[in-house]
């Protein structure tokens, strides 16, 4: 089998064509599993895991998304307390609350909410992080146990795909991903947990050439761009599976990187937005505060 046969062994979820991939409910299962897990804690006499989240600036969408994360922390019993500076924080004051919730023991995980206002470095900012409690997955020592297969604090977003596309029976080992995007956020992260399945995958953004054929090669698509109705029925073989990241934001405000309807009737199945890989996010950042707090644990019990 040649490389242009490669899109006719899709990754078929046993659906029907255009069959959505349900965020909503996996998400729901996810959350469960927190909640138990939660409560298996305390039935052994272990505290609640504690979340810290930091948040700088006003902006009200993300406001909205950590109020979000909140309250799902509220809904499994996992405690977590917010802390929002004004826009014109310094980088000296953002750091000296990122070293103390270092040094709070009663701390798990600590969120620092990207973006940041311009002028703040977001990676150097995040490094400050201890990676024990890194449950975002973006300092460089998880990210570095990442890519040599060790355990550590993956990205929430990228862990989300991973959960919806398993938990949705979609083969990974053997199957050609083309993911659209270079982010250190998604797109690098989320590659190395596909080759950690055996997946094969390709990494493109909108600059690369002939990209809508080495698109039509995948049998399973991700889009993690940031290119506004870029991605259509050009790009998708029949029998495709397609991950929409999520919606874009321009100047006229959300817009979509994939032209959904287009594509829908050509894939075997796909995430809608909203409810495919947002809902996933938030519950994988549960369990990895939920992993922050074992991690913890087993740090203090070895002294």
């Amino acid at each position: 089998m040649g490389l242009a046969d490669v899109h006719r062994v899709p990754g078929r979820v046993g659906a029907q064509r255009g069959a959505p991939l349900d965020g909503i409910t996996i998400s729901a299962q996810l959350r469960a599993l927190a909640a138990t897990r939660v409560r298996e804690r305390a039935l052994a006499g272990r505290r609640a895991p504690v979340l810290a989240t930091v948040l700088v600036g006003q902006d009200p969408s993300i406001q909205a998304y950590v109020d979000a994360k909140h309250h799902a922390c509220t809904e499994v019993g996992i405690l977590s307390f917010d802390h929002r500076l004004a826009a014109d924080t310094s980088a000296a004051e953002l750091e000296q609350v990122i070293r103390s919730l270092n040094g709070n023991t009663t701390v798990d995980g600590i969120l620092l909410q990207l973006p940041l206002p311009t002028g703040l470095d977001p990676l150097a900012l995040t490094n400050l992080i201890a990676p024990e409690k890194d449950v975002d997955g973006l300092t460089t020592t998880n990210t570095g146990a990442l890519w040599r297969g060790d355990d550590g604090l993956p990205p929430c977003t990228p862990l989300g795909v991973i959960e919806l596309l398993e938990r949705s029976r979609v083969p990974l080992a053997s199957r050609h991903v083309v993911i659209i995007g270079r982010s250190n956020l998604i797109a690098k992260p989320l590659a190395a947990m596909l080759l950690a399945r055996e997946a094969t995958v390709t990494i493109c953004d909108a600059k690369t050439r002939f990209l809508k054929e080495i698109c039509r090669h995948a049998q399973i698509l991700v889009i993690a761009a940031g290119t506004p109705s870029a991605i259509g029925a050009a790009h998708v073989s029949p029998g495709t599976v397609v991950i929409d990241i999520g919606a874009v934001r321009t100047h006229e405000g959300p817009n979509e990187a994939l032209d959904f309807a287009a594509v829908r009737p050509l894939a075997s199945a796909s995430t809608p937005v909203p409810g495919g890989v947002g809902p996933m996010t938030i519950a994988c950042l549960l369990l990895n505060t939920l992993k922050a707090a074992e991690i913890s644990e087993r740090k203090r019990e070895r002294g």
